[in-house]
């Protein structure tokens, strides 16, 4: 349960802004790319502080440009949990000398890349307990490690295990209890996978971690930090229904597999104390470390949407819709996930791989600038289009399932062959990732009233009201530019303080920017939508051809 009520008496930490007295929180955000932390002061609802550590370019002898390992496999996507840990002290170190309050901060939570796992040897118990403040964490947590490099979100390579699960579980049983079809970047196939090639290093495993219950195993001092219903719900082994790993789902992953992985519980959890390690940084032995969780999670948190009636839409290298959820429900068709809602309850996530890398696609081909992609082609066109649509198919994507790439067309000779104008082709690609969110959310059963917006492209006030009219929604641009540090951050304050979500989200998460739904776009869109479904439907489905015109 979410913990609620008064903040904790006697508590606050010394020291003031204007007539408030400062209560301090630390959130981190250890992403595919970077790690990045804020000090938020709950009271004011101030960012005191943020800084961040680029992997590729201030720890460029871990050879990971892009935050990944180079591998021979495209479908092969690892990094080294060692580049996590250099991370972590030179982020604290940055904060530390950036003048951050840090002895002032009470409690500290953090947010994970989903899926990520991380694999403990029994050496690690004496090793987590007995860190020496003089010598980097990289190199004293090395020989902890059972399995050198942790498979990430990016990975594709478990297709036989995802087929080997679902085979021995079933396919409609493994999704109804763990809220997604068994996927190759999830956890538990990533094990099988190790289990089959590496039986040995495998038994030598004593705890296998996502990337979030291991940081905090590593400020907590102890190797079996929990790991919180948020992100557990992103393995494929924690059953949604009794919030318990599932036995045969974990048996039918690797052998023994339940003893290694260390306890689920409610994202509120206080799962230890800073260890004195950390002291070196101002920070004060003993503060509550809560458990941290997934990006997404986090996320959801971070852009206030963690209470019901919001749903958030990120416009970024892939679009995601995501959005709370009171009751479990899966999507028949398999695209959407759940996973838990730090705020109690759970959220829907949806992917669209083709989301700004489709957007700059078509920016390229006609030569326009992004003010003309998000203002002057809606202004020269109408919504609905005239009857043109595209589907922007330019990469594959999982949102539905298109493996074979190349987008298809609908409506006019001209605009099918490409010699339409740039802003017709805008205008079609943006109302059909639009009208793809619409139809691809409707699984989750709620009407939203307000979507939140962020990511690169939430500029494009065009793009924003063509959200606005399809999902006849108030949309709202927020300026969040780490939301999920932000909601780490927020989830220790709501832990340690009681401080309500809907409060937090209130100090930290306002709108910049309003707009609202035009009542004939949104008739117009509606009766679109259903000729979207069939052209959706008989270009992908069925295998039709690239033009339906």
């Amino acid at each position: 349960k979410t913990a609620t009520g008064t903040p904790a008496i006697g508590r606050t930490a010394k020291g003031k802004k204007g007539n408030l007295e400062m209560s301090i929180f630390l959130g981190l955000d250890s992403s595919t790319q970077s790690l990045k932390g804020v000090v938020i002061d709950s009271n004011s609802g101030s960012i005191l502080a943020s800084n961040s550590v680029s992997f590729g370019k201030d720890l460029p002898d871990f050879n990971s440009p892009e935050g990944v390992l180079p591998n021979r496999d495209p479908l092969v996507k690892h990094s080294n949990p060692l580049m996590w840990l250099s991370a972590l002290d030179m982020l604290l170190s940055k904060l530390s000398s950036s003048g951050a309050p840090m002895g002032a901060v009470r409690g500290i939570s953090g947010s994970g890349q989903q899926h990520g796992s991380v694999y403990l040897s029994e050496q690690a118990k004496n090793i987590f307990s007995s860190l020496d403040p003089r010598i980097g964490l990289a190199e004293q947590i090395a020989p902890a490690l059972s399995r050198s490099s942790s498979p990430i979100w990016m990975d594709s390579s478990t297709s036989m295990e995802c087929a080997e699960i679902s085979s021995a579980v079933g396919g409609e049983r493994l999704q109804q209890s763990t809220g997604s079809p068994a996927i190759e970047r999830f956890t538990g196939p990533q094990i099988r996978k190790f289990y089959k090639e590496s039986p040995e290093s495998y038994a030598q495993t004593a705890k296998i971690h996502l990337v979030s219950s291991f940081l905090a195993s590593v400020l907590s001092g102890r190797y079996d930090a929990p790991i919180d219903y948020g992100d557990g719900a992103g393995m494929n082994l924690l059953n949604l229904k009794t919030m318990k790993w599932d036995a045969e789902i974990c048996s039918a992953s690797a052998p023994e597999l339940m003893s290694k992985l260390p306890q689920a519980v409610p994202s509120s959890t206080k799962t230890g104390t800073l260890c004195s390690y950390f002291s070196k940084y101002g920070l004060k032995p003993g503060i509550p470390v809560v458990a941290w969780s997934g990006d997404n999670p986090c996320s959801l948190v971070g852009s206030g949407a963690a209470t019901q009636g919001f749903a958030v839409v990120s416009l970024g290298t892939s679009d995601t819709f995501f959005a709370a959820m009171q009751d479990f429900k899966v999507d028949p068709n398999g695209y959407g996930h759940v996973f838990g809602n730090p705020a109690g309850g759970f959220m829907s996530l949806i992917c669209f791989k083709n989301g700004s890398l489709a957007r700059e696609k078509i920016k390229e081909q006609y030569g326009v600038d992004w003010e003309f992609f998000g203002t002057t082609a809606f202004e020269k066109t109408i919504p609905g289009n005239d009857g043109d649509m595209m589907l922007p198919f330019f990469v594959p994507e999982i949102t539905p399932h298109v493996l074979d790439p190349k987008p298809f067309y609908s409506g006019s000779r001209a605009f099918c062959t490409g010699k339409s104008s740039p802003e017709k082709m805008i205008r079609a690609i943006v109302e059909a990732q639009s009208l793809g969110m619409k139809l691809n959310s409707r699984w989750i059963g709620e009407k939203f009233k307000t979507i939140r917006v962020t990511g690169g492209a939430s500029r494009a006030h065009g793009h924003c009201q063509v959200l606005a009219d399809v999902f006849d929604a108030e949309v709202q641009k927020i300026s969040v530019p780490d939301s999920a540090a932000l909601g780490a951050a927020m989830m220790a304050a709501n832990a340690v303080d009681g401080i309500p979500f809907e409060k937090l989200a209130s100090k930290f998460c306002k709108e910049t920017e309003s707009i609202r739904p035009i009542t004939k776009n949104v008739e117009t869109y509606r009766h679109m939508a259903d000729k979207f479904e069939i052209f959706l439907s008989e270009s992908v489905h069925f295998k039709t051809s690239g033009n339906l015109c």
